[in-house]
């Protein structure tokens, strides 16, 4: 049912996503057919975001003539659905004119509605980069994948890249403690922190490794990780050209890591480098160091105890483990050079009462205190896995809601846009088996 209402011209906004623009010439045309043959064809405008759908030149002409009311055809969407509608009712005027505005709106809908994507056959607007045309393409083309704040790790695209990538070899749940284990207390089971599959080993996931050094790192970055882990940030930074440097407490990681680099790493420019030792040492054992990027993903809280070793910060009651990482990033950040980026990535924590310690607002805080400025923040959308089976039970009995996403903060030391021009062009090449 069409509903039709005269609305003050102050209510109706011009979408700011619109990606049709249209000439002077053809404005001028407009203005002289509705001099001609009146207002005949209505501006849709949505309620629910005060948004005009479709009409934007019409309310210009319109406007442009003192007109005070305008008659329109009003509807009530929510955004995505808004911003779809756009397209295809501006789908004969766009669809042979190529604009980094329609392909980043295409992409944003194919990411928020896939299934209307194609059923609305949106799919046939997204064109190709033309030659010559300065790499003003569609932003997976351009990007890996469109930069918007949820990275989802359950697309087609992203668990092919991540099979390609462990095809490779890597194997970084080698050389982790056999005994670690959720501690007593904890509401929060150990797969919250599982980024990735292989062989039912928990790993972190090789894709966000290679989409945070690609986005926010130079071709010849030195990557610093105070928080190493296993070998797959090593690895990938290898892989792509740059200097990794990661920092681990325990011995038998590190040599499975190291072991590890041998087999896949042998032509590689960069090596990764480990450390052994406290993370709390890192401003002397890592003093020379000038990182282009800090990457990491700290050990949350007592989430899952990694080792027995009292200087493992996973060992520690909340606060005091949260002055021992805040003395880790502190350090970490000063060796990090002027108008670069960190990125970290974390999750929440609840305690032996079931509440959340604001695990990730204590990091934002810690990253602010030792000098860099809170710049961006995603959430990474992960597997599943065996989530169903637990969330029912917890669900009825405390209302806590099953989580199936990752936190990741992006801070910058200095200022933002010299961050980006040092990073330079965003490189993605095929990625090849062996």
């Amino acid at each position: 049912m069409v509903i039709i209402e005269t609305i003050p011209a102050d209510k109706l906004n011009p979408a700011p996503y619109n990606p049709r623009d249209i000439s002077k010439d053809a404005i001028d045309g407009l203005t002289a057919s509705i001099d001609r043959f009146g207002y005949v064809e209505l501006i849709v405008w949505n309620k629910r975001t005060g948004n005009v759908v479709s009409g934007h030149q019409r309310l210009k002409v319109l406007l442009d003539k003192g007109v005070k009311d305008i008659e329109t055809i009003v509807v009530d969407l929510d955004e995505t659905d808004e911003k779809a509608l756009n397209v295809s009712m501006n789908n004969p005027h766009i669809a042979g004119d190529f604009t980094p505005e329609l392909q980043d709106l295409l992409a944003e809908i194919k990411v928020a509605e896939p299934d209307m994507f194609v059923e609305l056959n949106l799919d046939a607007l997204v064109v190709q980069v033309p030659d010559g045309d300065n790499g003003a393409g569609a932003l997976s083309e351009r990007f890996m994948l469109p930069p918007f704040t949820v990275l989802n790790a359950r697309e087609g695209w992203w668990q092919e890249r991540k099979q390609a990538w462990l095809s490779l070899g890597i194997q970084s749940e080698m050389g982790r403690d056999a005994k670690a284990f959720c501690h007593e207390g904890s509401s929060d089971p150990v797969s919250l922190k599982i980024l990735a599959q292989q062989d039912g080993q928990s790993i972190f996931d090789p894709v966000l490794c290679e989409i945070a050094y690609r986005w926010f790192s130079p071709p010849d970055a030195v990557i610093l990780d105070p928080f190493a882990g296993g070998s797959v940030r090593g690895i990938v930074a290898a892989k792509l050209g740059r200097r990794y440097i990661g920092h681990e407490l325990r011995s038998e990681q590190v040599i499975a890591n190291r072991e590890q680099a041998l087999d896949l790493c042998d032509e590689d420019t960069h090596k990764p480098e480990w450390i052994i030792g406290d993370s709390r040492t890192i401003d002397s054992t890592c003093k020379d160091v000038q990182a282009d990027l800090i990457f990491t993903c700290p050990p949350y809280a007592n989430l899952e105890v990694y080792s027995d070793d009292p200087d493992d910060i996973s060992n520690m009651e909340y606060d005091l483990f949260n002055e021992a990482y805040r003395e880790i990033i502190a350090k970490s950040c000063a060796l990090l050079k002027p108008d670069r980026f960190a990125v970290i990535v974390v999750g929440e924590v609840r305690d032996k009462k079931g509440n959340y310690y604001d695990f990730i607002g204590d990091t934002v805080q810690a990253f602010r205190d030792a000098g860099l400025h809170y710049y961006n923040e995603a959430i990474l959308v992960t597997a599943v896995g065996s989530l169903p089976i637990r969330a029912g039970k917890q669900f009825s009995a405390s209302r806590k809601l099953g989580k199936t996403h990752q936190n990741v903060l992006v801070f910058v030391k200095g200022d933002g846009k010299a961050a980006a021009a040092a990073c330079g062009t965003v490189e993605v090449p095929e990625l090849t088996n062996g």
